[in-house]
């Protein structure tokens, strides 16, 4: 009901108890003229009380008409047709404006907001080929006396990425800078990253997962032979279209740009739960530590938790240095115990007694689903 017909019901209800008073007033009157009461001053109380009450009708209609004095903030949350409960745009939060071209890209729509910028839907009108527009906002995430040499960074880095061919590996077709806005054009991906299948009742088959991060481990090595160490493997930046079986790893060298830049390391990058110990320490990392990452992402997409879990940043760093994580088959008595060791090789602290390459870790993934899959047939 509108506010004007809630006014009205308001006013009818009030005229109505109005009405019986008067009635019983005009009673109580009547029955005391008989007795000889004087008329004068219950004609007088009459007219007071009408006045009070038609003067409470109009000032309740005033105040409704004017958003106030209504239904508690507690009430409407809970009732399902109360406007209150429906979420407001917050300006703090809203993206910005999107441009109409990038490059040679004219944008169609924006497909999401990371950390650092926004990913439009761009398309290329001379070929018409579809490309996810990758922004940085680079002059508002770093002070300009690093600007210049970032720049040059992420571009080298971009270039370097940009000469990748892997068939599990995201192509970078281009990479520019307009109006401030550093952009990556890469091959446009259907499906979504595998964050969904990190929760517990959500979880993929075994077999399907050790394939899955088969791949990446495969891609990985090709990336590592290149001399391009990924940095933030994680299951977001892993791309996985169900229908079609296609696995594709995203983000290469995206993190590198920002690592570079150690005060925003935990505000960018978000994600200290997959990286490797000596990631954390700031040390030099090469191809090992991407794998300890898939070694946190196989674990989390094999039980549904993070292998180390902490409330503070400081407790969650000493136990990715010095803590074992919970044993695998304990969270999940169906993983296998050839699956368990490649999890527990991959997360060894000591980079010298973990797996030295993707490709490794790619054969005793497929080693074990063959294995595994021997024993179902047995």
């Amino acid at each position: 009901m509108d506010e004007a017909g809630g006014c009205k019901t308001g006013v009818c209800r009030r005229l109505v108890a109005t009405a019986v008073l008067l009635a019983t007033l005009v009673g109580a009157y009547l029955g005391l003229a008989v007795g000889g009461v004087s008329w004068m001053a219950l004609t007088g109380l009459a007219i007071l009380l009408l006045a009070a009450g038609l003067l409470f009708v109009t000032r309740r209609c005033a105040k409704n008409r004017h958003g106030k004095d209504t239904v508690p903030v507690g009430a409407a949350e809970h009732s399902p047709s109360s406007v209150a409960t429906a979420p407001q745009p917050n300006p703090s939060k809203a993206l910005p404006e999107m441009p109409a071209q990038l490059g040679p890209y004219r944008l169609e729509q924006v497909l999401g907001k990371g950390a650092m910028g926004v990913v439009y839907l761009g398309r290329d009108p001379q070929t018409g080929r579809l490309a996810a527009i990758k922004t940085l906002a680079l002059t508002q995430a770093f002070d300009a006396d690093e600007l210049v040499e970032l720049k040059e960074r992420f571009f080298r880095e971009a270039q370097t990425v940009g000469r990748l061919d892997h068939p599990h590996i995201v192509t970078v077709y281009e990479v520019g800078e307009e109006r401030g806005l550093a952009f990556l054009a890469m091959e446009f991906l259907s499906g979504g990253d595998l964050t969904p299948y990190t929760v517990a009742d959500q979880l993929l088959p075994l077999p399907l997962v050790m394939s899955i991060v088969a791949r990446v481990a495969d891609a990985l090595a090709y990336a590592h032979s290149h001399q391009v160490v990924h940095r933030d493997v994680k299951p977001a930046n892993l791309m996985y279209e169900p229908v079609s079986d296609s696995l594709k790893v995203t983000d290469f060298g995206v993190a590198r740009l920002i690592d570079s830049s150690k005060t925003r390391i935990g505000m960018v990058l978000g994600t200290p739960s997959y990286m490797s110990p000596e990631q954390l320490a700031g040390q030099k990392i090469d191809g090992r530590s991407d794998l300890f990452s898939l070694g946190v992402t196989l674990y989390q997409m094999t039980c549904g938790r993070l292998p180390f879990v902490a409330a503070s940043m400081g407790q969650l760093m000493s136990r990715i240095a010095k803590e074992a994580p919970p044993d695998i088959r304990g969270l999940n008595p169906r993983v296998p115990a050839c699956l368990a060791a490649v999890i527990e090789r991959a997360l060894c602290k000591d980079a010298g007694q973990r797996y030295q390459r993707g490709d490794e870790m790619a054969r005793d993934l497929r080693a074990c689903l063959q294995q595994a899959a021997g024993d179902v047939q047995h």
